[in-house]
């Protein structure tokens, strides 16, 4: 049966609207089998313990988001979702008692959706067969696979669950960086590392060909090549035109923001910010610099909104630099530009460009002037911005928040002294464990919650590096102005 709702819109118009729809992938299988000596090539941080990571984690993740998004599918019914002998049925794909919710929309189910069709089936095998350098004989074998089968098959990398046949893509858990709403647009990105490259080709299957996408197929934007790119030297060449989504936010109706980053191209950014002028997405988009390293891959791994006046982040980077004194001798031998500086430049249609300080000036501009917000704008600093606890914190993505409603954000449970800044500004912390249990009970309600900090177990999924930011793509938020 294909995933359909007859309610859905594409309307993504802040970082922090009411969460209505998002596209999530749960840990599949291919995530057990990375192992140490290509967790850097498939861009994974460490090797993780794959049960852990769905039982005591994710699976927390998939209960909270029903609670908020689509509650008929869990409120009274979690002792027998999570009973023992209904063996995690609800949160696997290929189960017949899955969820199937058409708003914790699950990418596995669009997948196995559009492989019912024969001509796509045979299109998509074709496409993934070349990237994998398969054999004919494979992929004949695989055209002829049924569809739930083979959209395990295509994500894991596995045949029949233990016969690899190519590398798992186990970055596919962080959905942020396949694509970006932007109001009723859909951004398709461009990865900067080829281990990433069929989860591209997945989405952008899924976008043109799933019914659920189709009154938006013309809303669909892919970032092209420049000229003659064919002609570049090298893969790692930085006129590469590359964009991922976790280097794109959408922080209010006419204003996106995006990183060049250790995975955004300048070339990259520029050929976005072309499209959305072009086809009139935004009037403004900010391009915000950061250090290419690996400790900073994207923007939300430095800051995400928490709501209208408050932000967190990682203060190092986010505040202007102070001169150093010219009498100190150092001063006479450092090099007076640093090629780390934070370097931000406000593109306007049809307008002269403007640049800022830095990026607490930035969001301090976003929350005052697009958002309208009243109150003087106030920043959770990363580890309390305490030295080593601000980038040990970052490190395990303290700033990656998912903002499921105003004021209400999802963080994992490990960053202690990020933790203690949020009590410090009054939110309220809860672990999700109790959460659901006052759900559970009706004594608290998902719509009465303000100021809230949720906390995550975070054991496994922490070594991945991504939060919940990551692991999220918004296609439906609330509209705040």
């Amino acid at each position: 049966m294909t995933l359909s709702n007859s309610e859905f819109k594409l309307d993504v118009t802040s970082e922090i609207g009411n969460l209505r729809a998002l596209l999530i992938h749960s840990p599949d299988n291919g995530l057990g089998k990375v192992v140490p000596s290509k967790a850097q090539d498939w861009l994974f941080e460490d090797i993780v313990h794959l049960d852990t990571m769905r039982k005591n984690e994710y699976d927390y993740y998939i209960k909270l988001l029903m609670y908020f998004l689509d509650p008929g599918k869990i409120k009274g019914k979690l002792a027998h979702i999570d009973a023992e002998e209904n063996n995690r049925s609800f949160y696997k794909p290929d189960d017949k008692e899955f969820h199937a919710s058409n708003k914790v929309i699950e990418i596995q189910t669009l997948l196995e959706d559009i492989l019912h069709d024969a001509d796509i089936r045979k299109k998509l095998v074709a496409a993934v067969c070349a990237i994998e350098g398969c054999n004919y004989r494979l992929q004949t074998q695989l055209i002829d696979t049924e569809p739930a089968e083979l959209a395990k098959t295509i994500i894991s990398g596995s045949l029949n669950k233990d016969e690899m046949i190519f590398a798992p893509i186990p970055n596919l858990i962080f959905s942020r960086d396949i694509g970006i709403a932007i109001n009723n647009f859909m951004l398709l990105n461009k990865p900067a590392k080829k281990a990433r490259a069929r989860e591209t080709l997945i989405m952008r299957y899924i976008f043109f060909n799933h019914p659920l996408f189709a009154s938006y197929r013309n809303n669909i934007l892919e970032i092209p090549e420049t000229v003659q790119h064919f002609l570049r030297p090298g893969e790692d060449n930085d006129q590469k035109t590359t964009l991922e989504g976790g280097d794109v936010m959408m922080v209010s109706p006419q204003h996106l923001i995006i990183g060049c980053s250790e995975r955004t191209s300048a070339s990259g950014a520029n050929e976005a910010i072309k499209l959305l002028f072009k086809n009139n997405v935004v009037k403004k988009v900010t391009i915000v610099k950061i250090p290419h390293k690996r400790d900073y891959m994207h923007i939300d791994t430095i800051f995400t909104q928490v709501k209208r006046n408050m932000w967190v982040l990682l203060r190092s980077l986010a505040v202007a630099e102070t001169p150093e004194e010219q009498d100190e001798p150092i001063s006479w031998f450092t090099d007076k530009k640093s090629k780390d500086k934070v370097e931000i430049v406000q593109f306007r249609k049809d307008k002269k460009t403007k640049t800022f300080n830095c990026i607490e000036d930035l969001l301090a501009d976003v929350s005052e002037r697009d958002l309208e917000s009243k109150e003087k704008t106030q920043f959770v600093y990363s580890g309390g911005d305490i030295f080593p606890y601000n980038s040990r914190e970052q490190w395990t993505d303290s700033c990656n928040l998912l903002a499921i409603k105003e004021g209400v954000v999802l963080g994992y449970d490990r960053n202690d002294k990020t933790v203690e800044a949020f009590k410090e500004k009054g939110f309220t912390i809860i672990k999700v464990a109790d959460l659901l249990k006052q759900f559970e009970s009706g004594e608290l309600i998902p719509e009465s919650m303000t100021d809230t900090l949720i906390l995550m177990p975070s054991a496994e999924l922490s070594r991945a590096r991504g939060g919940f930011h990551c692991m999220s793509m918004p296609l439906m938020r609330d509209k705040v102005l």
